[in-house]
């Protein structure tokens, strides 16, 4: 990046994304603050909306959230990239109404690949982790819906007036 630019905000990641965004059901973690970065953190609490058994966050969502904090790094890492696969190793229950820590790493990268884990730890505790490969793809790939086409445009005309860093 430039001296002086701003890091980009990756467009895919918008007001309404789950993970990172407003979204009301989401899990609102935090961007991170600058590209090239290989460690990512954020606190994080699941609530009621979440649930599945009494008490205990639905284990989809556990995954959901992991990928989410892989691949917030994975974009910042190298801007655009998407989840190619993911294993989540479920280590113990994940409570609702606790604030979690969740974190991730970058491990390796191999061509388009980038090798990324990541875990959601309360205190000490490791409650669950994951691995997965994310791979860089063109930002063409974000544009076969009307959403996406919307972005794109919104990206170019913050890009045309100064705001959010260089074109990738």
């Amino acid at each position: 990046m430039s001296e002086g630019a701003q890091p980009q905000v990756p467009p895919h990641h918008d007001p309404a994304c789950w993970g990172c965004g407003d979204n009301p059901f989401g899990i609102h973690l935090r961007q991170p603050e600058s590209e090239g970065l290989t460690e990512y953190e954020s606190y994080l609490e699941f609530d009621e909306r979440h649930q599945a058994a009494p008490g205990l966050v639905h284990g989809g969502l556990v995954a959901a959230a992991l990928d989410e904090a892989c691949g917030l790094l994975a974009s910042w890492y190298r801007f655009p990239t998407v989840t190619g696969r993911l294993f989540v190793h479920f280590r113990r229950p994940v409570p609702i109404n606790t604030e979690l820590l969740v974190q991730s790493r970058v491990e390796d990268e191999r061509g388009r690949r980038i090798h990324i884990a990541g875990e959601i730890v309360d205190g000490d505790d490791i409650l669950a982790q994951a691995r997965g490969a994310f791979v860089h793809v063109p930002l063409e790939h974000f544009l076969g819906t009307p959403e996406g086409q919307a972005a794109a445009e919104q990206w170019r005309r913050r890009l045309a007036a100064g705001e959010g860093g260089e074109e990738p």
